[in-house]
């Protein structure tokens, strides 16, 4: 169940940052590559290997970073809907870190909106996540009351 949680949850991500991205470009002083991303959905719809190559370059990405809070959240029986929007956004910008490893060097404020943004899909991602696996999480089980 995690695994497929963590596909639909990646692809629910994906989702996220571009409307999130669209949602911010009709704001007055947006820079104009929001309005790229934005659009890149049809780019991926009209040549479907990029938009195969986005999803799988974030689960590699992301996936060391998931594996490890999916087993902390199995091992200590986490069911946390907050605390797996937080692994999620976490993951994610862990992701976005790898992708772009000269982040110290340059952080202007556009990259701290970059960062943020992703974070925000983390977030969403982080729910699904829940959604579909993250409500039964754990070894052990409650016991019923009788």
């Amino acid at each position: 169940m995690m695994l497929a949680a963590y596909l639909v949850a990646v692809l629910i991500g994906l989702i996220a940052v571009v409307a999130i991205y669209a949602v911010l470009s009709s704001l007055p002083g947006a820079p104009a590559y929001f309005d790229v991303m934005g659009i890149t959905p049809i780019a991926a719809l009209v040549v479907p290997p990029l938009g195969l190559f986005i999803y799988f370059l974030t689960i590699v990405v992301t996936g060391g970073q998931t594996l490890t809070f999916a087993l902390i959240a199995e091992f200590f029986s986490l069911r946390n809907a907050l605390l797996h929007m937080v692994f999620g956004a976490g993951a994610s910008v862990g992701g976005f870190a790898l992708i772009w490893p000269s982040a110290p060097e340059d952080m202007d404020p556009e990259r701290w909106v970059d960062i943020g943004i992703v974070a925000g899909a983390g977030l969403v991602a982080g729910l699904v996540y829940w959604l579909i696996a993250g409500r039964d999480a754990g070894f052990r089980r409650p016991v019923p009351d009788r």
